[in-house]
């Protein structure tokens, strides 16, 4: 089954007010310019130009924390 497969449907925008992050935030977990994440603000995530993409779609379906030593 694939997961997530909706959220490509959703806003960037969208899915970042979903989990709390502000596009400072969000730019500086995925180390992007703030600018970068603003001007695909309003895009689908479906949308998003692929490196970017890669980058961005780990913290916005929540799975980036898989991955912190606790």
């Amino acid at each position: 089954m694939i997961l997530g497969l909706g959220k490509k449907k959703k806003t960037v925008k969208e899915l970042r007010k979903n989990l709390g992050l502000t596009a400072k935030e969000l730019a500086e977990i995925t180390k992007v310019g703030t600018i970068d994440i603003l001007k695909i603000d309003g895009l689908k995530l479906g949308d998003v130009p692929e490196p970017l993409r890669t980058i961005i779609s780990p913290v916005l379906m929540g799975n980036y924390m898989d991955k912190i030593p606790w």
